[in-house]
């Protein structure tokens, strides 16, 4: 049997009219007849029983019925699949990273990426979070790596790992006596302050609790220039624990207040997205956000 002629067949089951199922597939009424009885001989019996202007399925035709939608279905679902990966042939996917995150985080996902899609070209813009967000609200981008506080009702996000903030300091620094440092003891320090970091309000608020106001007198957006400060012994800063892997820089984990932040891949929240995009968002779902970083399946 053939494609058309199942096609044909279920186009009939649905109107029960031969007449209207010839026009839907664009056939002569004739040439739809030939072929279901040229099916009916393939399967033994009659599909239909014509009673008049009255069309009705017969027990075989019932029987049948469920099985070739079902391989219509198929059929058209592969045809889908093969469209859309044709698409990513010689796509690109602009993909938005938070600045604060560290290349070492993302490597293993990047090359893996590039593993199972080597066709595809990977633009990677980086950013503060909330000037991603505003690009993907622009139409700009349809995917970042981001993390912020606030939660939107305009994005779809999913955690992928998340990591404690730690504060950084020089060597010989005091903090390098302790096991842990609460945020008070960064009263009377000279802070420098990462300007692009998403929880910056609420370390200062925390700050202005403890009745001390932080010495900003060094700041920046780049996050290599705050790191090569605090090594010079310019002051401390306070990153998340995956950017403080320099062997030169010293860190211990912040307490009081602990804060942590949860790294997602998000996109905007309705919107139609093409293959590339979900095929990454699924790509990131299925990494071992673990250590080391291996993807599953």
């Amino acid at each position: 049997m053939e494609m058309h002629q199942m096609r044909y067949f279920v186009t009939v089951a649905t109107h029960l009219n031969f007449t209207h199922a010839a026009a839907e597939c664009n056939v002569s009424q004739p040439a739809l007849t030939r072929a279901i009885k040229k099916l009916e001989d393939e399967l033994g019996g009659p599909l239909f029983r014509r009673e008049g202007r009255r069309t009705h399925l017969t027990e075989l035709g019932r029987v049948v019925r469920p099985r070739f939608e079902q391989a219509l279905s198929l059929t058209d679902l592969a045809r889908d699949e093969a469209l859309d990966f044709s698409k990513m042939v010689n796509a690109k996917l602009d993909l938005g990273v938070m600045c604060t995150i560290a290349p070492s985080s993302l490597i293993s996902l990047i090359e893996f990426f590039s593993r199972r899609a080597p066709q595809l070209t990977l633009v990677v813009h980086e950013a503060s979070g909330r000037a991603l967000t505003e690009r993907m609200l622009a139409g700009d981008l349809d995917v970042a790596l981001v993390a912020v506080p606030e939660k939107s009702e305009e994005f779809q996000a999913t955690p992928l790992f998340s990591e404690p903030y730690v504060i950084t300091f020089p060597k010989g620094h005091r903090f390098g006596q302790m096991d842990e440092v609460p945020l008070n003891e960064l009263k009377g320090e000279r802070y420098l302050k990462r300007v692009n970091c998403e929880y910056l309000d609420i370390f200062e608020e925390a700050g202005h609790a403890y009745h001390f106001d932080t010495d900003h007198r060094f700041q920046s957006e780049h996050e290599n220039w705050v790191q090569a400060m605090v090594i010079a012994g310019l002051g401390c800063a306070i990153m998340p624990e995956s950017l403080s892997i320099n062997p030169e820089l010293q860190s211990r984990p912040l307490i009081e207040p602990e804060i942590r932040r949860t790294i997602s891949v998000v996109t905007r929240r309705g919107r139609r997205h093409t293959p590339v995009v979900e095929f990454f968002v699924d790509l990131c779902k299925r990494m071992d956000w673990g250590t080391p970083m291996d993807p599953q399946g």
